[in-house]
């Protein structure tokens, strides 16, 4: 496939129709778009991102966490999690606390700034999708999961870290 000089897709063959390609290439954009328009209302209302949200709403989940389990339950690197606990320790919504004899162990807990912005912001977006998800049959859900993992494959970006 490729684009002619004004962006339009053409097609290799007549096997996939542009129309399909434009509707595919459409729905990601508008997947970005989605994402992108509730990072800046966050950040507009609560001067957070979606990252520093998701560790927030983990430590008021599960309690004081290790950065490496919070990492977990974000689905990032510990090292991901390091730039996101900085930034929040310094708008005051969590903060380190060293309860071992190793001074290298730390815990992220949260501030009473940071439980009641846990009590008051939005779900995170991946909310939506899995309270649509519980909606959607079987059959369905393992359709989006094979397609999905097509484009991701298409776009070779099986290694890439999510943020």
């Amino acid at each position: 496939m490729s684009t002619d000089s004004s962006g339009n897709l053409n097609t290799i063959d007549n096997q996939f129709p542009p129309d399909h390609a434009k509707q595919i290439i459409y729905s990601i954009r508008r997947l970005i778009q989605a994402s992108e328009l509730y990072t800046k209302e966050l950040n507009k209302k609560y001067q957070i991102s979606a990252a520093q949200l998701n560790c927030i709403l983990a430590l008021d989940e599960n309690g004081p966490l290790p950065p490496s389990k919070i990492a977990k339950h974000m689905m990032v690197k510990s090292s991901t999690v390091t730039g996101v606990v900085d930034r929040l320790e310094k708008k005051g919504f969590v903060e380190r606390m060293r309860n071992s004899p190793d001074r290298r162990v730390i815990t992220v807990q949260l501030t009473e700034a940071g439980k009641k912005l846990a009590e008051n912001a939005p779900p995170p977006i991946q909310q939506k999708i899995i309270d649509g998800l519980r909606q959607t049959e079987k059959a369905k859900i393992e359709q989006i999961v094979c397609s999905l993992s097509i484009l991701t494959d298409m776009l070779d970006v099986q290694d890439l870290e999510v943020k």
